[in-house]
């Protein structure tokens, strides 16, 4: 019984996805639920299972192919066994013979030899004497008698033409031109998901007024506290306790304080979110992806942190579903993990504001009138000034500041 495999039904806001590598080959045997072939879409790559066991038939669409919901890539016989012969590739019919020319057959007809035969036609006794003793391959000529026999006139003529002149030598170059060595190139196609960044990247700085505020934040309370309590932390809730987790309850601590930069624009109102889902951006082979913690203004430090784990595991092994990366109110970004030390964060549409975290650094500052050595950190928050003025912009970014430098305005929610 022959199966078809189709693609699945894709979520509304996507149109269509990629083939990525197809895991089995026509003639495979393949088992319930095992995976056949990857589909990328612009947000995550998902596996499509084997419906049924048997082996494949056909691959409809090969690696590469764009596809769409419900589309035709395969089919399977379900009544195949394993180890079963792939079946034969259709091989080409062979070419028809040739027929024999015309002309050879006049040839043949004038008792002219078929070694005699050139240029595809006959060639006239006393044409190939003609040809002998001017030294002229009669292959070369073109014949004039009937049915294209070549006739002595027509050696003589070939004869009388004077021999193409050979091209003349390149002149040498006043100087030889410097070695450029090894310059090869590589083209390779976008991956979906970078096609996808590329679009939201431009439509960002196209259609939001996107400004940058920087601050400074001191790292030593935080990890001061962390250093305390880490251990315990981890024996308590099986999960380390990271710096993530205080910037995003630091972030949600700011957007209550100041609701617009928790808002989106749409059209020509304002949208603002009684709820806090926050991004976070984490790096994958396939590139930067954004999963949202939902509602994380209702979640512990410890429940947050096995989040961050989760998704920066599961993005690793591109396990991320569409849901987890869909939406989101706010984007907290840490360029610091690669060694960045300043940047202007893009912000994520149709978010307003986007927080990007730095390398941490000691750096000589002063305190209560002393130089003193400290963990400083680079805060830069873009946020998009057709909705967000720069008052709220900048003391939105100075409370995350003052949550991180006293982590006990978490608790108190001041």
């Amino acid at each position: 019984m022959l199966i078809e495999v189709k693609v699945p039904q894709l979520p509304e806001s996507v149109s269509e996805a990629t083939l990525v590598s197809w895991k089995k080959k026509v003639g495979d045997y393949v088992e319930r639920d095992e995976n056949l072939i990857d589909l990328e879409t612009d947000k995550v790559v998902l596996e499509l299972p084997a419906p049924q066991a048997g082996v494949i038939v056909s691959l409809v669409k090969g690696d590469g192919a764009t596809v769409v919901s419900q589309e035709l890539i395969a089919t399977i016989d379900t009544e195949a066994k394993a180890g079963a012969a792939a079946p034969a590739a259709a091989a080409p019919a062979p070419a028809a013979a040739a027929e024999p020319s015309r002309v050879a057959a006049a040839a043949a007809a004038a008792g002219v030899p078929e070694n005699a035969i050139g240029f595809g036609t006959a060639v006239m006794p006393a044409a190939k004497k003609a040809a002998a003793d001017a030294g002229v391959d009669t292959a070369k000529v073109q014949g004039t008698g009937r049915d294209g026999r070549v006739l002595k006139e027509d050696v003589v003529a070939a004869a009388a033409k004077p021999a193409a002149a050979k091209p003349a030598a390149p002149a040498a170059p006043a100087a030889a031109a410097p070695a450029m060595g090894d310059r090869a190139e590589q083209r390779v196609p976008m991956s979906r998901l970078r096609q996808r960044v590329a679009e939201r990247l431009l439509e960002s700085q196209a259609t939001a007024a996107i400004l940058t505020t920087f601050n400074e934040v001191n790292m030593k309370p935080v990890m001061e506290l962390r250093n305390r309590y880490k251990d315990k932390f981890e024996k308590e809730h099986g999960i380390k306790l990271g710096f993530m987790g205080f910037f995003v309850k630091a972030a949600v601590h700011a957007l209550k304080k100041y609701p617009i930069v928790n808002a989106s624009v749409d059209g020509s109102d304002i949208v603002y979110h009684g709820y806090y889902d926050i991004g976070v951006a984490v790096g994958s082979p396939r590139g930067l992806v954004v999963p949202v913690i939902r509602n994380a203004d209702q979640l512990s430090l410890a429940q947050i942190e096995k989040q961050i784990a989760d998704f920066g595991k599961r993005a690793q092994e591109g396990k991320l579903t569409m849901d987890e990366l869909t939406g989101g109110t706010y984007t907290i970004s840490n360029g610091g993990t690669f060694g960045s030390m300043m940047s202007t964060p893009i912000i994520n549409p149709p978010q307003s504001a986007i927080l990007g975290m730095h390398a941490t650094r000691e750096r000589a500052m002063v305190e209560n009138g002393q130089v003193v050595v400290l963990p400083m950190m680079y805060l830069a928050q873009s946020y998009d000034h057709r909705i967000i003025d720069g008052r709220e912009a900048v003391l939105s970014l100075v409370a995350i500041k003052e949550a991180i430098e006293d982590p006990a305005r978490l608790l108190l929610d001041i």
